[in-house]
């Protein structure tokens, strides 16, 4: 009995020990997972020591925070958690809905991680601040519950992937930003008429790494598009067509072109990879053509549309006649039509002139200047001069053509061919020679017919002029009457000469005057 009353005095500690153990090993690992909970959750929000609270205003910037702060209040409209060291944004930062947040900054953390619902409890954002983290590319649903966002700031990150849907819930996005980063690939999708988002007025896709532009589809845009669209400080080749569109843009006085006129450079072709100036590409390199806004030009009859092409969007406009005339609302030959141009027409000469577009808006007013000529002729006429003018030049041509064959290539009538039966004293007397006489035959047959009937018969030899005798008449033929003195010599040598001159007409060598 002693001994065992002994042994429960001596075991009672070491149980109480055991079982104080057994309690305590549960709480010892649970608050490790506590602490590791509140690291993903945040500190609760102070706003007498950390943040700073201004009715429906939170400031918690630049306190080294690594998670967002819990407990915020649901009348919330500005959160500002800027300059701090927040690396992931979770599905859970918030677990509450915020329905009255507008503002939401987030710039200048650590950010490289954004969970697809981060965005779930903050449907009514209009303003969202990412800018300057390290994000690297952008998927399909991230941004999707945002409808009512309007300014979007993705500038200074990394990234270079974006999902070709990424912003395509954003109905209402006036202003996107996505400078600096390493983007390689203009996003067109989001301009292009069937698939842009109306609301845009600004895209900044500057300074990335974007090589190739569509050019093309980049000049049919709308100029209050254009207006907005900045894509200077990218490595693009030079180009005339590169050079057109900017100088166009610099013409027409679009923001995206002036305001940043001395940043628009490109790249020459070589080894070196020099950047040089875009606008400066009709100078120098690669000596492209000076660009002009030429005026509208038509013929009579001819209906002509003009566009009042605004730098913004859904502005009042209105038109003048040349002369500052307003649009008459009955007006035969000018109509306005719905989407804002003018349509005038069946044309007359007494049309041409300055037409004026007066466009007006809230905040911005602006005038656009249309130069019309009207030329005297209709578009079939002018078509028929032109062909009467080809008619003209084909004639004159095949005249031309004619002349040079009737003058080098006349066949040889001659009945006889030369060195055949005719005696030559030298090779060369055939080039010189410039008398052509009536071959034998013929003279005999003239001499039978005079002796047989014993008439007078005058007959006629023709020929052409010494070569000097020629040069004197300007190349033309003198006839030589039969009764001169020169044509009463020998009939042997008037032979000898007749072959020679056969000779020289029949020879395939030039005649050389």
């Amino acid at each position: 009995m002693m001994g065992w009353l002994l042994c429960s005095s001596r075991c009672a500690p070491a149980v109480f020990r055991r079982s104080s153990f057994i309690t305590l090993l549960p709480l010892a690992l649970l608050l490790p997972a506590l602490r590791v909970s509140a690291q993903l959750l945040g500190s609760p929000l102070d706003c007498q020591k950390t943040c700073v609270c201004a009715s429906n205003i939170i400031s918690c910037s630049k306190i080294n925070l690594t998670n967002v702060p819990t407990a915020l209040p649901q009348y919330t409209a500005v959160l500002d958690l800027s300059f701090n060291s927040i690396s992931r944004l979770r599905a859970e930062w918030t677990p509450v809905k915020l329905d009255r947040l507008e503002s939401l900054l987030l710039s200048h953390n650590s950010l490289t991680f954004l969970s697809s619902e981060a965005f779930v409890y903050v449907t009514k954002l209009r303003y969202l601040d990412l800018s300057s983290n390290g994000l690297r590319q952008l998927d399909e649903v991230i941004f999707e519950p945002l409808e009512h966002l309007e300014v979007l700031l993705l500038y200074n990150n990394r990234i270079s992937q974006i999902d070709r849907s990424a912003f395509s819930n954003l109905i209402v996005l006036q202003r996107l930003y996505l400078s600096q980063n390493q983007i390689s690939r203009f996003p067109m999708e989001l301009v292009k008429e069937r698939s842009r988002m109306e609301s845009l007025r600004l895209l900044d896709v500057s300074s990335n790494r974007i090589k190739t532009l569509p050019l093309y589809e980049l000049q049919a845009l709308p100029a209050w598009i254009k207006n907005g669209l900045y894509f200077h400080n990218n490595p693009l080749p030079c180009s005339c067509e590169l050079y057109d569109m900017v100088a166009r843009w610099n013409l027409k006085e679009l923001s995206s072109a002036t305001d940043f006129r001395v940043n628009h450079t490109c790249v020459l072709p070589g080894q070196q990879k020099e950047k040089v100036p875009i606008l400066d590409l009709n100078k120098v390199s690669l000596n492209c053509s000076e660009v002009r806004i030429m005026d509208e030009e038509a013929f009579l009859e001819q209906f002509v549309v003009l566009d009042c092409d605004t730098r913004q969007k859904d502005m009042v406009k209105s038109w003048a006649l040349p002369g500052n005339i307003p649009v008459p609302l009955e007006n035969n030959t000018a109509k306005m039509l719905p989407d804002g141009s003018l349509q005038i027409g069946p044309l007359q000469v007494e049309d041409s002139g300055v037409y004026t577009c007066y466009a007006t808006s809230d905040s911005f007013n602006e005038t656009l200047y249309v130069t019309v000529v009207v030329f005297n002729s209709t578009m079939s006429g002018g078509m028929e001069s032109l062909k009467t003018a080809y008619t003209t030049l084909i004639a004159c041509l095949v005249s031309v053509v004619m002349v040079l064959i009737y003058l080098y290539l006349t066949p040889c009538h001659c009945t006889c061919c030369p060195g055949q039966g005719l005696e030559k004293n030298d090779p060369t007397d055939s080039l010189h020679s410039s008398t052509v006489s009536i071959s034998q035959a013929h003279e005999e047959m003239g001499q039978e017919r005079v002796e047989g009937k014993g008439k007078d018969f005058s007959y006629t030899h023709v020929g052409f002029l010494q070569p000097k005798d020629q040069l004197e008449q300007n190349g033309r033929l003198n006839l030589i009457s039969e009764k001169d003195k020169e044509w009463q010599e020998d009939s042997r040598e008037r032979r000898r000469s007749d072959a020679e001159s056969v000779s020289s007409a029949c020879s395939d060598t030039p005649m050389v005057v």
